[in-house]
């Protein structure tokens, strides 16, 4: 006879294995029954069978469940942890103060904060000191289950609320900011009780019209400095309940700025993402920039985080000297932003072109890559594409409305496409519509808006909807895969997040520039004062500001975007700005001046005469590398 747990063989029938130790007095009972009964071997061996398994099933989950609650107890999970503060509305969460959090499902409140807290020090060198407390996004103290006395764990509080770890969504505030918020609600209320009205004269009075309830009277003048808000600026109200961020409209024009949020400052927080200590090689010929670029991005090496090394070769094939600290890559990527607007797979006016399909680029996935090189110049320092449509960008950011989309016939570039959306515009009668509408059936078929409307009034829903499909419908692989590459280091979900600050850079033209733009633009580098070197300088300072006037006034060869692009290698301001402050130094060791675009510093000759000045200064910049491609 055999063990059943350990395959141990037994001398005789003990009721104990002597060498596992299990109890196996139920095989002596089911031997001596076959011993006495025969014919029931067979029977009682496949009971003995199936209890054994029985038993051996028991035991495996009780050793796995055991297994499995240990692992769950010590599982690592990430939550979201922001911070609020004290403001005059009461306590607010700080906008863009986020951070992802590692923390165990068990851990209690004291365990959470004070991992928060280390990793909002880690990241914020601004971070006070000082003890701090956990809140809900209602400003609640973290202490218990909402609703019940239950302490406070990561997995139940996931468990309550029905949702995700990393959609969990907690808060850390100073500690005497949360006790001062007793104070300021009672002394709210208070001021709630008694309303004053101060009359002062506002320069904002003439143009803000101020709308009061009916029921109350009020002066018609300017409001009271004492009211809780009168700014003209909208601002961003964060919903504790929905975590979502609403944006409360006042003026449809304010598209450069959310709540004193720039661009500048999200490109900064997604370029801490890249890796300055590792490169990307992009060896550009300035006579076919787009040939070096698509190598480049296409190298196996390639790393969206690593940095952009950029080399230049002049015409004959030989590499410029000296290494990109952040000129060439500027310049470089300027003209990167020219060469797409002409690309193959961008159709429409010149300052609001749509995506459209093209089969060779489809199969070179060029798509993907005009994407990926706009989110990388975003986040470089590099200009936007500023020639996409309105529409496209609203469909790519998710925001295209249902009504229609903002295109005209003049808009489509097809001749064919053109005249017969023409012929349907311009029909007279609903009989001459419906002939127009039968002799390009198969065209309104593939588009989906075929059929005979009952009015004239009709034939405008079918161009609206034809050109939705021209524009949109039709180039969804194109639009999906440029969005792709929109992706790279977090760019679209940023266009997504703030569409009103990157849309003057994806969209439109930038702002010309102004000499007197340009002039507070460069920090002028003067000597000491007092010595005679301050006083040739100050004279030429003059020279430098009129030719800054003549070249605004196209009085000059060159223009402001030229002079620009001269000293930093950009001839627009970037949405992520101008990093470092251009510098205007003066120098006599040569006649011409000097362009350092790494530095964003140009070095003006010290003329004798202004006539020589601007005639050095043009020949120069005229015959500086790139001139013209831009």
């Amino acid at each position: 006879m055999y063990c059943p747990f350990c395959g141990h063989l037994l001398a005789d029938s003990p009721a104990f294995c002597s060498l596992c130790g299990k109890n196996i007095k139920f095989l002596k009972d089911i031997t001596s029954t076959v011993s006495t009964n025969p014919a029931l071997a067979g029977k009682s061996l496949v009971e003995s069978f199936i209890k054994f398994r029985d038993v051996k099933e028991r035991e495996r989950k009780a050793f796995f469940s055991k297994k499995q609650k240990e692992q769950k107890e010590h599982k690592t999970v990430k939550i979201q942890i922001g911070i609020m503060t004290r403001t005059s509305d009461g306590i607010r969460p700080v906008r863009g103060k986020s951070l992802p959090v590692d923390v165990h499902c068990h851990w209690s409140t004291e365990q959470i904060l004070s991992a928060s807290v280390k990793k909002h020090k880690d990241f914020n060198q601004d971070m006070a000191d000082g003890p701090y407390v956990l809140l809900y996004p209602d400003t609640r103290e973290v202490s218990t289950i909402p609703g019940t006395n239950t302490p406070f764990t990561i997995q139940k509080y996931k468990d309550a609320i029905g949702k995700a770890y990393q959609r969990i969504n907690l808060y850390i505030c100073n500690h005497d900011d949360f006790l001062n918020t007793d104070c300021d609600t009672e002394c709210e209320s208070e001021e709630d009780n008694e309303v004053q009205v101060k009359v002062v004269e506002s320069p904002l009075s003439d143009t803000v019209v101020w709308d009061f309830p009916d029921n109350h009277s009020t002066p018609e003048t300017a409001p009271s400095t004492n009211s809780t808000y009168t700014s003209v600026y909208a601002p961003i109200v964060i919903d504790s309940d929905s975590d979502k961020e609403v944006l409360i409209e006042k003026d449809e024009s304010e598209t450069q700025s959310t709540n004193g949020l720039t661009a500048a400052e999200v490109l900064e927080e997604l370029a801490s993402k890249t890796v300055k200590t590792s490169v990307s090689r992009f060896n550009i010929n300035r006579a076919n920039v787009w040939d070096g670029a698509a190598r480049g991005f296409r190298h196996v090496s390639y790393n969206p985080t690593d940095d952009i090394l950029v080399k230049f070769s002049d015409d004959a094939g030989q590499r410029e000297d000296g290494m990109d600290n952040g000129g060439p890559k500027r310049e470089f990527l300027t003209l990167l932003m020219k060469c797409l607007r002409s690309r193959r797979i961008f159709d429409g006016p010149e300052d609001s072109k749509f995506l459209t399909f093209d089969s060779a680029a489809a199969r070179e996935d060029e798509y993907f890559l005009a994407g990926r090189m706009i989110a990388t110049s975003l986040v470089h320092g590099g200009p936007g594409p500023a020639f996409l449509s309105k529409t496209l960008y609203q469909h790519l950011i998710g925001t295209t409305k249902s009504d229609g989309v903002e295109v005209t016939i003049e808009d489509v570039t097809d001749e064919a496409t053109k005249s017969f959306l023409l012929a349907i515009s311009n029909a007279a009668t609903l009989k001459e519509l419906h002939g127009c509408i039968e002799m390009h059936c198969s065209l309104l078929q593939t588009a989906g808006c075929y059929g005979f409307p009952d009015s004239l009034d009709g034939k405008g829903n079918i161009i609206k909807d034809y050109l939705k499909w021209y524009i949109i419908y039709r180039n969804h692989f194109s639009i999906q895969r440029f969005k792709d590459g929109l992706a790279t280091l977090g760019v679209i979900h940023a266009l997504q997040q703030h569409p009103l600050l990157f849309q003057p850079f994806m969209c439109s033209r930038p702002e010309p520039l102004t000499s007197d733009v340009l002039e507070d633009m460069f920090a002028v580098v003067l000597s000491e004062p007092g010595s005679s070197r301050r006083q040739e300088e100050t004279r030429v300072l003059g020279f430098w500001r009129d030719y800054l006037i003549d070249a605004e006034d196209t009085k000059t060869a060159v223009s402001l975007q030229d002079i620009l692009m001269f000293a930093t290698g950009l001839n627009s301001i970037p949405p992520a700005g101008m990093e470092p402050r251009p510098r205007l130094l003066f120098g006599d060791a040569s006649r011409f001046p000097l362009g350092k675009t790494c530095a964003n510093t140009i070095v003006i000759p010290i003329a004798q005469s202004y006539k020589q000045f601007q005639a050095d200064m043009d020949f120069r910049i005229l015959n500086s590398p790139g001139f013209g491609l831009y």
